[in-house]
């Protein structure tokens, strides 16, 4: 194990170590490997487990940073955006067809159109709106995409700038530019030392140390000392996620039910890969409280799994991410019996139902020496 200094000096470790385990009987059948880092609004790590510094992209837990410089330049007073339009431009939505009235109505005020997005398509998350298409011969088009929501909000900043919309998703275009500055100076790391990656969606991706994501959820959730406009930005952003958490995410999705549950407390959004950051606004754990930023990954992925009724599950960032709430004292007995679905612990049952073992997390958060 690399040693690991109470403040954020170079002896931080760069690793991953079991996290999550899967019993069957009294063995351990599977074991998923990951780090975390817990970081407030001043930057002081509070708490991590395996390497704080792990360097790794935040996929689509970047998309409420992605958005800010929009927010921050008046895009929402542009075009007249309601809090549950910008929550879906900060969302991974289930392409229900009410989220895809949502999007239409921000293509309206913006004149753009779905053609625009360069997304791409894939499958729709949600099965009951799957099985609705399949039977009225419906496919899937950029619309339905989980990050259309995001594009929209990109082409809606171009317009706004008066810049080309053609080719928006060019790491060049002054919009991802832009982006990339922004998700800088909240992270606190150089543009030159953020590996850009494309995602899924064909935007520009931000690799970086878990600590420094943290630290840009930990600011977007406690922004004081930011300039008056980036203030007021970050405001309106985890206001309208925590107001409409169902834009963020969808039926059956953690991070809705997560700030559902905790209402007007905390914010999540999930990441492709095994990635998940939170954030835990000012005074949510007491009046002087700052804001904190909370980062994992799962080093194997996470990849989803589906129920037997078609929905997809990820069985190892929820339960890891209500045992990190859970040592940090940010959630109470009565919410994780709310979200007891996802975990911690979990049963493993069969095809007939029958209890066969369990899967719990494994680990205990690292604290700097002196502290609880």
């Amino acid at each position: 194990m690399v040693p690991v200094s109470g403040d954020n000096g170079s002896l931080l470790g760069f690793h991953y170590r079991p996290i999550f385990e899967l019993r069957r009987g009294r063995i351990v059948e599977s074991i998923h490997f990951g780090a975390a880092a817990v970081v407030n609004s001043s930057g002081h790590l509070l708490a991590w487990y395996g390497g704080p510094r792990v360097v790794t992209f935040l996929r689509s837990s970047s998309k409420p940073l992605q958005a800010l410089p929009f927010i921050e330049r008046g895009g929402d007073n542009t075009f007249h955006l309601t809090s549950r339009e910008i929550a879906i431009i900060c969302g991974s939505h289930a392409g229900t067809d009410e989220h895809v009235a949502v999007i239409q109505g921000i293509q309206a005020k913006v004149g753009v159109q779905e053609s625009d997005l360069l997304c791409g398509v894939h499958p729709v998350y949600h099965a009951p709106t799957a099985e609705a298409m399949k039977a009225r011969d419906e496919v899937p088009t950029p619309n339905r995409h989980n990050c259309s929501g995001k594009h929209t909000g990109m082409l809606a900043h171009a317009r706004m700038r008066g810049l080309p919309i053609a080719d928006y998703v060019n790491p060049e275009h002054p919009i991802q530019q832009t982006v990339l500055e922004t998700i800088a100076e909240m992270c606190g790391v150089p543009q030159a030392q953020i590996e850009i990656g494309i995602d899924g969606c064909s935007v520009p991706n931000f690799a970086m140390p878990l600590y420094n994501a943290a630290l840009g959820f930990a600011k977007l959730c406690d922004p004081r000392g930011l300039s008056a406009e980036r203030t007021a930005a970050c405001h309106r952003i985890t206001a309208a996620m925590m107001a409409h958490p169902d834009m963020v995410g969808g039926p059956g999705s953690f991070d809705t039910r997560l700030m559902e549950v905790c209402g007007g407390r905390m914010l999540s959004k999930g990441g492709a890969e095994g990635y998940l950051a939170m954030g835990i606004m000012a005074g949510a754990l007491g009046a002087d409280s700052s804001g904190i930023g909370i980062v994992l990954k799962i080093a194997d992925g996470d990849l989803s799994i589906r129920k037997p009724n078609g929905e997809l599950y990820n069985r190892v960032r929820p339960a890891v991410a209500l045992e990190l709430l859970r040592q940090l004292g940010a959630i109470s007995e009565k919410e994780l019996e709310a979200l007891d679905e996802y975990g911690p612990v979990r049963p493993v049952t069969n095809w007939r139902k029958l209890v066969v073992g369990e899967s719990r997390p494994v680990f205990t958060l690292q604290r700097p020496v002196g502290e609880p």
